[in-house]
C-alpha cells in the first residue's frame, strides 16, 4: 500500500488523464472517419448521379452522352475512377481505368460501408455502387454504375488527421498532468505548514498548534490542540505527585540516617550504603516520571559538555587527566537538558573514575541520528563483558563504592528518548561509550 499522499494523487490525476484523453482520441477519431468516409460516400453518390444523368437508350443501345467533367476520369491510375455495366454486358469505364475492368461479381465488403477489390497497379479500391433501371418502348434494361477510388488516399487523410490530434492529446496531457501537480503542490501547502506548527510545538517554541487554515483541517487542529492540553495537564500532574513522592521520601530517609548513626560501626555503614541506594533508586523513579513529557526542549550539545566538563575537570586534576571536545556548536539534540545532562554526565563520571591521561568527547551526525562519544585510556573492559556493562548493579571495578546505577540510568534516559547506548574499545585504549539519539537535522 502507498504510504504517499501525494504520490496517490499524481497517480490518480494520472490515470484520470489518460484515460479521459483516451475517451476523447477514441471518440474524435471515430467521429472524423465517419465524417471523411460520408464525404467520400457523398462524392461517389455524386459521381453515379451524373453517370445516370447521361446514360440514353438510343436505338436499343446504350450511349454515355455526357461524361463526369472531374479531368482525374482522364488520367490513367489517377486513383479516381468509374464504370457501367448493362445485364447485356456492355462495359462503360473511364479512361483512367485504362484497359482495366472492374468486377462487379468480384466485389467484396470493406471498410466504411464501401466494397473493395484490386485497382491499377495493385492498389485497393473502394467502390460505391448503384443499381439503375432505364426505360425503353420494348422493356426495360438493369444497368450497374461504379464509382471508386484509391482506399490509400482515403487512409492518408486519416492518418495525418491521427498524427496531428495525437501530438494535441499529447500536449493537452503534459498540460493537464502539469496543472495536477500544481493542484496536488497548492492542495498538500497547508498541510506543510501544519507540520512545521507541529514541529515548533514539539520543539517547546509553541504551546499550540495554529488555528485557522483550510477548512478540512480545521478539526484535525482542533483535536491536536485538544490533545496538547490533555498533555499538558497530564504533565502538571505527573510533577505534581513527583513532587509529592519526594517529599515524602525526604523526612522517612532522614530519620533513618538518624538511627543508623545509633548502631555499631559495621551496621551503620551498611544501613547507610542501603539507604543512599534507596535514594538512588527513588530519584531515578522520580526522573523516570518527568521522561517522556519533556521532549519537546531542544539542547545545545557543545555548550551542555562544556558545562559538564568544568564541574568534572577539577576531579582529575590531581591525576593530571586532559580533556578533549570535539563538537561542532551548531550540533542541537531533541533532549531536555535535564535529561541529556543525567545520561551523559552518568557515562563522563564513569569515565573520570577510569581514565590514566586522557577523555576525549566527540560528536557527529550518521544518517538521522546523532552519536556522542566519551573515551578514555584506562584500562578497558573485556570484550566479553562489554554486553553487560549498562546492566543495573554492575561495578566496572569491584573496588568501586557506587551503586552500579549509573549507566543503567544513562540508558534508560536515552530509550525514553528513542535512542541508544553501546560500547567498544577506544583507539585511545581504554573503553569507548556511544551515546545515540535521534536526529532531525537541527
Amino acid at each position: 500500500m502507498m504510504q504517499s499522499l501525494r504520490l496517490r494523487l499524481v497517480i490518480g490525476a494520472m490515470v484520470a488523464v489518460v484515460l479521459i484523453l483516451l475517451l476523447v482520441g477514441f471518440g474524435l477519431s471515430r467521429i472524423f472517419s465517419d465524417y471523411v468516409a460520408e464525404r467520400y460516400r457523398t462524392d461517389m453518390s455524386a459521381v453515379i448521379d451524373q453517370l445516370a444523368a447521361g446514360l440514353e437508350l438510343k436505338n436499343a443501345k446504350a450511349v454515355l452522352v455526357r461524361k463526369p467533367a472531374d479531368p482525374r476520369f482522364d488520367l490513367p491510375g489517377s486513383g479516381l475512377y468509374w464504370q457501367i455495366v448493362s445485364e447485356r454486358g456492355e462495359v462503360f469505364r473511364s479512361r483512367s481505368l485504362w484497359d482495366l475492368e472492374i468486377p462487379v461479381a468480384a466485389l467484396v465488403p470493406g471498410d466504411y460501408g464501401f466494397s473493395a477489390t484490386e485497382g491499377p497497379d495493385g492498389a485497393q479500391l473502394f467502390v460505391y455502387s448503384r443499381r439503375i433501371l432505364v426505360e425503353e418502348p420494348d422493356g426495360s434494361r438493369n444497368f450497374t454504375l461504379l464509382a471508386a477510388f484509391d482506399r490509400s488516399v482515403m487512409d492518408d487523410a486519416l492518418l495525418d488527421y491521427h498524427s496531428a490530434i495525437g501530438f494535441m492529446l499529447a500536449l493537452t496531457a503534459a498540460v493537464l498532468v502539469a496543472a495536477a501537480f500544481l493542484q496536488i503542490g497548492i492542495g498538500l501547502a497547508p498541510l506543510a505548514s501544519l507540520q512545521s506548527d507541529v514541529a515548533l510545538v514539539r520543539s517547546g517554541l509553541s504551546r499550540a498548534v495554529k488555528e485557522g487554515g483550510p477548512r478540512e483541517l480545521r478539526p484535525l487542529v482542533r483535536e491536536l490542540n485538544h490533545l496538547l492540553r490533555e498533555r499538558e495537564t497530564a504533565i502538571e500532574r505527573a510533577r505534581a505527585r513527583a513532587s509529592d513522592l519526594a517529599h515524602g521520601l525526604k523526612t522517612p530517609l532522614t530519620v533513618l540516617l538518624q538511627l543508623a548513626d545509633n548502631l555499631p560501626i559495621a551496621q551503620r555503614d551498611l544501613a547507610r550504603q542501603q539507604i543512599d541506594l534507596i535514594r538512588q533508586r527513588a530519584d531515578r523513579q522520580l526522573q523516570s516520571a518527568r521522561l517522556g513529557v519533556e521532549q519537546m526542549a531542544v539542547t545545545e550539545l557543545s555548550a551542555l559538555v562544556g558545562k559538564l566538563v568544568s564541574v568534572l575537570k577539577p576531579v582529575t586534576e590531581h591525576r593530571g587527566v586532559a580533556w578533549r571536545v570535539e563538537i561542532d556548536e551548531a550540533l542541537t539534540v531533541d533532549m531536555d537538558p535535564a535529561d541529556l545532562a543525567e545520561a551523559l554526565g552518568n557515562v563522563l563520571d564513569n569515565a573520570t573514575r577510569f581514565a590514566a591521561t586522557a577523555i576525549q568527547v566527540s560528536g557527529r551526525i550518521e544518517g538521522e541520528r546523532l552519536l556522542i562519544d566519551v573515551e578514555d585510556d584506562g584500562e578497558g573492559v573485556a570484550e566479553e563483558a562489554l554486553s553487560g556493562i549498562a546492566g543495573r548493579g554492575v561495578h566496572l571495578d569491584d573496588k568501586d563504592p557506587g551503586s552500579g546505577l549509573g549507566l543503567a540510568i544513562s540508558q534508560d534516559v536515552l530509550t525514553a528518548y528513542g535512542g541508544s547506548m553501546r560500547f567498544s574499545r577506544s583507539s585511545m585504549g581504554g573503553l569507548k561509550v556511544t551515546l545515540a539519539v535521534p536526529h532531525n537535522g537541527g
